[in-house]
Parts: C-alpha cells; sequence; structure tokens
C-alpha cells in the first residue's frame, strides 16, 4: 500500500497536461518501469475507462489500485492522484476570493505543454505496438481516427470501433451483453435563478461526475449552462478563472469543482464539490474493474476488447494532434518540444523530469524573449 501511496501523489504533483498525459505517465510507472501491469491488460483497462463516465486518469488510478490491493488500494491510489491538484485549486480558489485574481502561472505552463506532447507521444508508441495484435485491427483504428476528427462522439466513436472489431473477427452467433451501466440522472435543481447550499452543490456535482463523457472540456458546458447561465452561481469571468486554474494545476481536470465550491461556500463547499464530483468513478470503477478478465477470457468479448484498445489508441492519438497543434505555435515550444523528445528517446529521463526540465525551460525562454 505504500507504494501505491508514494506512486500516486508523485504523479498527483506531475500530472500535467490532462488525462491522455496522466494515463501515459502510468504506463510509463506501472507497465515498463514497476512491471505490475502488462501492457496488454493496462490497454484493457484503457479501453474499459473510456466506457464509462468520468474522469480517464483518475479511473486508471482507480484501477491500478484495485489490481494491486483490492478496493482498498482502489481508494487509497484515487484519493492520492485526486489530493495534490484539490488542495492546490483549494488553496488557489482561497486566494482567488481574497485578492480577485490568480497567480501568472502561464510562463511555466509555456514548457509544461510541449514536454507534456513527447511524454504522450512516448507511451502512444509503446501502446500502439500492443493494440495493434493483428493486421485486421488497423482499419478499425484508422476509421475510429477519422470518426472523431469528423466530430462524431468520443464514447460513440469507441463503442463504434468496439461493434466493428466484433463484426469483423466473429460472427454474430448469440447476443452478447458487455456491461450495463448505471446513469444516475437527477433534476434536483430547477431551472431559473437558484439558492445556494451546500447540498444543491453537492447533488449537482455528483450529477455532473454521474454522466460526464468526453474530456475536461466538455464539463465547461455543464458549468457554463447550470451554474452561470440557469443557477446564477458563477459570472462568466469567474467560469473562465476556474477553468484556467483547473488547467494551470497538475492532476485531474475536474478539480476545477474544487475552486469553484471554494468560491462558493468556503474549505467546507471545496470539499463536498470534489467528493461529489468524484464519486461516481469510483462507484463504476469498483463495479467494472473484476469483469474485465471474464471479458478477456470469452472470444466474442476479447474480440471487442481488442478493436476498444485500438480505438482508445485512435482517440489518444487524435488529442494528441490537437494538443500539439495548439501548443506548438512558436519557436519557443518547438525547442522544448526537441529537447523533451532528446531527453525521452536518447536518455530515457523519467517524465517527472521532463516536466520539471519543461517549465524551467519555459520560464527562461520567456524571460529571453522578453528581453529581445
Amino acid at each position: 500500500m505504500g507504494d501505491l501511496i508514494r506512486l500516486f501523489l508523485k504523479l498527483g504533483f506531475i500530472g500535467f497536461g490532462g488525462p491522455a498525459a496522466a494515463i501515459a505517465m502510468m504506463e510509463d510507472e506501472v507497465v515498463v518501469r514497476r512491471r505490475w501491469l502488462s501492457r496488454e491488460h493496462f490497454l484493457d483497462l484503457v479501453g474499459a475507462t473510456n466506457l464509462i463516465p468520468g474522469p480517464n486518469s483518475t479511473e486508471m488510478a482507480l484501477h491500478i489500485g484495485y489490481e494491486r490491493k483490492g478496493y482498498g488500494g482502489l481508494l487509497v491510489a484515487g484519493w492520492c492522484f485526486i489530493l495534490p491538484a484539490a488542495l492546490m485549486t483549494g488553496v488557489l480558489g482561497w486566494l482567488y476570493m481574497a485578492y480577485g485574481q490568480v497567480p501568472a502561472l502561464e510562463p511555466f505552463l509555456a514548457g509544461i505543454k510541449p514536454a507534456v506532447i513527447v511524454i504522450i507521444l512516448g507511451a502512444l508508441w509503446r501502446l500502439g505496438k500492443t493494440a495493434v495484435r493483428q493486421v485486421s485491427l488497423v482499419p478499425i483504428g484508422a476509421a475510429v481516427a477519422a470518426a472523431l476528427l469528423l466530430g462524431v462522439n468520443e464514447v460513440l466513436a469507441l463503442i463504434g470501433g468496439g461493434l466493428l472489431g466484433l463484426a469483423g473477427l466473429y460472427a454474430w452467433r448469440r447476443r452478447t451483453v458487455i456491461m450495463a451501466l448505471p446513469l444516475i440522472v437527477m433534476g434536483v435543481l430547477q431551472s431559473g435563478q437558484v439558492e445556494y447550499s451546500l447540498l444543491k452543490l453537492g447533488l449537482f456535482f455528483l450529477k455532473v461526475g454521474s454522466v460526464l463523457y468526453g474530456s475536461g472540456y466538455v464539463l465547461i458546458a455543464f458549468l457554463d449552462g447550470d451554474l452561470v447561465q440557469t443557477y446564477g452561481w458563477l459570472s462568466e469571468q469567474q467560469l473562465l478563472d476556474a477553468v484556467a486554474i483547473g488547467q494551470f494545476t497538475p492532476g485531474p481536470v475536474l478539480t476545477t469543482a474544487t475552486f469553484i465550491g471554494v468560491m462558493l461556500g468556503g474549505w467546507q463547499g471545496g470539499l463536498v464539490a470534489t467528493v461529489a464530483i468524484f464519486l461516481p468513478s469510483f462507484i463504476f470503477v469498483s463495479i467494472l474493474n473484476p469483469l474485465i478478465p471474464r471479458l478477456r477470457k470469452s472470444k466474442i468479448t476479447a474480440a471487442f476488447l481488442d478493436a476498444i484498445n485500438v480505438s482508445a489508441v485512435a482517440l489518444m492519438l487524435v488529442v494528441t494532434v490537437r494538443l500539439g497543434l495548439a501548443v506548438l505555435t512558436g519557436w519557443s515550444p518547438w525547442i522544448v518540444f526537441g529537447l523533451a523528445a532528446l531527453a525521452t528517446w536518447r536518455f530515457r529521463l523519467h517524465a517527472g523530469w521532463l516536466v520539471a526540465g519543461g517549465a524551467a525551460a519555459g520560464y527562461l525562454l520567456g524571460e529571453l524573449s522578453a528581453a529581445f
């Protein structure tokens, strides 16, 4: 259990760059360095996280914790991964309420982001080699990537890839139920201005954690539609500041909820919002994880998982391309990217050092650019 605590506290502090980067760091730690899981089983877990609501990186931490130490490991790994970001965003939320602004972290992030792209590419290379178990899976991955680029919903694209794998690799000889997911949809808060309370805050974020598919940007739509437009609890500027803090801090972007909770209800609000938005993931993973080995033993569900794994790699690739296009827009990001790539493929430097080095390089290049 101590190994889980140390690993996921560390990942919680260095996990910049969103879910794809955090999953890449986990793959490096638990597959390459510690050999806790095979790459095949790790991919099965990645595919499973894409089929249920909630933050993928947090759910991967929960899966790994369960694999090592059962339900106790699930709880320890999950909260150790969430805690650093939650504490950081909580403190920043308090500073925001006290001083009306957030610290200027952009110079450091400008260097972290290109380094994170390199981390993700390294994991994609390793996971891709394992996921493409046979040539017939390549067209499935290509089809899923094309669908995502055309704007198809991530979950629909992944399930479509799995169904393509079933149809292509095995005949439909009997109906197979893969899994049933409980969807908790709570119409707790009525439309129009709603008076704030801790209970209503907790129920709102519990609802969001239960139905939130896709990237962290989907969270922004929930927050804007409900907390700003419907309930009137936040202004547009407060929402943008909260989202910025969620991006600036490491760990799961859903700790944006912590920042909002602190703004609305102090430390009690931050605690309630954090527990509520992550609680559904703990429930979903505890139900799903024991079923994954059974799914792998069946030929039909194994074919489905193989196709889902390739589809998950395609999803990570599309996300990485989009991140790269957004990040690598000037000479300084390309310099950091090149240095990080050299450190990764030539010296196999650990992801944590890449993040730290990227932050330092981003700050120094920013100062150099300002000077000239």
